[in-house]
């Protein structure tokens, strides 16, 4: 067990090996963190310490790289150890999260002098470091931080998707710490007090950066809420009423849209093909004390037949829509990523199909930027399959610009919602099987 005092310093310590752990491994930072010991031995405050540095350190990855381009004369060697890491961390800890000059370059060092290949460079980082904390922000001035902050890959597709305006309005929304938006059972606005935050059109709140730790927010433990980003919510909102219809939820865990279907009243069998994560969503369930039947099977198989009123589909996908939240995501995949998840969403939404009733809904969603996961993917199925048609979106609850001439939905990270901006990119379309 570690000593609570140094629970702090011990999350900082931890973070140079679990960004080489992102990077080398291609995991993300949830992921390396929930399979290190070490880091499930932290209190959640201290665990969220860690996250938060990590995230800091991908989402300012390109301006972080060219700082210190200016200021080390030639690439550390292989055989460096973290000292890379330890660099890495330490200007964002000074330039992007404003922490303590002292202590975060004292313990740079010490973590530098404890690394027996990254000994010998200790000195380096004390002296990085305190030019760092001496120039400030000045270090930044004439950096195009939302283009170097963002892979090539990525900028090109989206430069050919939404235009250069757009992927630099995009760029710059992910360059932006994210708040929390909190879906309610019911009564949202008597929570609006107690947890400090601003509703939204959707009925949510949503809760600046900086909040306490989830756990510890009021309403959690008793079970009235659960996190969900404001597009997110959108998909199973495209259905309208639900009460008392059934409904099938695909790839549903973790299980936001499950969690907020159930609490409208509706009858949700939610299907997943991870164990693993179906867990989180029955541990949800319990907390909120929602009844779903919950099936972890694969969709795909053979033996998943039968009828719903709706089943949406929120497809697995490159998630590039959530970099927001997931700024090492750019980092950890790849354009051959996408090409694959395209040909098992084609796939998958054929196979909803079939589990739709005539005259039913399928809503097909994924939380992606990229046009073959979404709209080519809608395109292709409606070409194919004339026994459904499209139900054009609407309602105030839709942020400005999203609903598009095609009547599906397009959210991006830099659109305005309620009088806040940012949230995930979703692509979403209603779909009906005609009687």
């Amino acid at each position: 067990m570690i000593p609570a005092a140094t629970k702090g310093l011990e999350a900082r310590r931890l973070a140079p090996l679990l960004l080489r752990a992102c990077v080398d491994r291609t995991l993300t930072v949830e992921e390396a963190i929930s399979g290190s010991r070490d880091a499930q031995a932290l209190e959640p405050r201290n665990r969220a310490l860690l996250a938060t540095l990590l995230l800091t350190a991908f989402r300012h990855k390109g301006e972080i790289d060219a700082i210190l381009a200016k200021l080390v004369d030639r690439p550390l060697p292989r055989k460096s150890g973290a000292a890379r890491e330890i660099l890495v961390l330490g200007i964002a800890q000074l330039l992007f999260l404003g922490m303590a000059p002292h202590a975060v370059i004292d313990l740079a060092v010490r973590s530098a002098k404890a690394d027996r290949n990254a000994l010998h460079f200790s000195g380096l980082i004390n002296a990085v470091l305190r030019k760092v904390a001496s120039c400030g922000a000045a270090l930044r001035d004439g950096l195009d931080g939302p283009r170097l902050n963002t892979p090539d890959w990525l900028w090109s597709r989206w430069a050919k998707a939404y235009g250069e305006d757009s992927v630099r309005a995009i760029a710059q929304a992910h360059a932006e710490r994210p708040g929390l938006d909190i879906s309610f059972k019911s009564d949202a606005e008597k929570w609006a007090e107690p947890l400090g935050g601003r509703l939204l059109p959707n009925g949510q709140l949503r809760l600046p950066p900086g909040h306490a730790p989830v756990p510890d927010l009021p309403g959690f433990v008793q079970g009235a809420w659960w996190i969900q980003d404001a597009a997110a919510t959108f998909p199973a909102r495209l259905l309208g009423d639900v009460h008392g219809k059934t409904v099938l939820d695909l790839c549903a865990a973790p299980g936001g849209k499950t969690l907020q279907l159930a609490a409208a009243g509706a009858r949700v069998t939610a299907l997943d093909l991870s164990e693993a994560r179906l867990r989180r969503l029955q541990e949800n369930l319990v907390r909120t004390g929602l009844a779903v039947q919950v099936v972890a099977q694969n969709m795909l198989s053979p033996g998943l037949s039968g009828e719903w009123d709706a089943v949406l589909l929120d497809a697995p996908c490159s998630a590039t829509g959530t970099i927001r939240r997931h700024p090492e995501l750019p980092y950890v995949k790849d354009e051959a990523q996408i090409r694959e998840l395209a040909s098992l969403q084609r796939r998958m939404l054929r196979k909803a199909a079939l589990l739709v009733k005539p005259g039913g809904t399928l809503i097909y969603c994924t939380c992606s930027l990229e046009p073959e996961e979404g709209e080519t993917r809608v395109s292709g199925f409606l070409r194919d399959n004339p026994d459904f048609g499209i139900i054009a979106a609407g309602g105030s609850w839709l942020p400005e610009g999203a609903v598009r001439p095609e009547g599906w939905v397009r959210t991006l990270p830099s659109m305005q919602y309620g009088g806040s901006a940012g949230m995930d990119s979703f692509f979403a379309a209603a779909l009906h099987r005609h009687a």
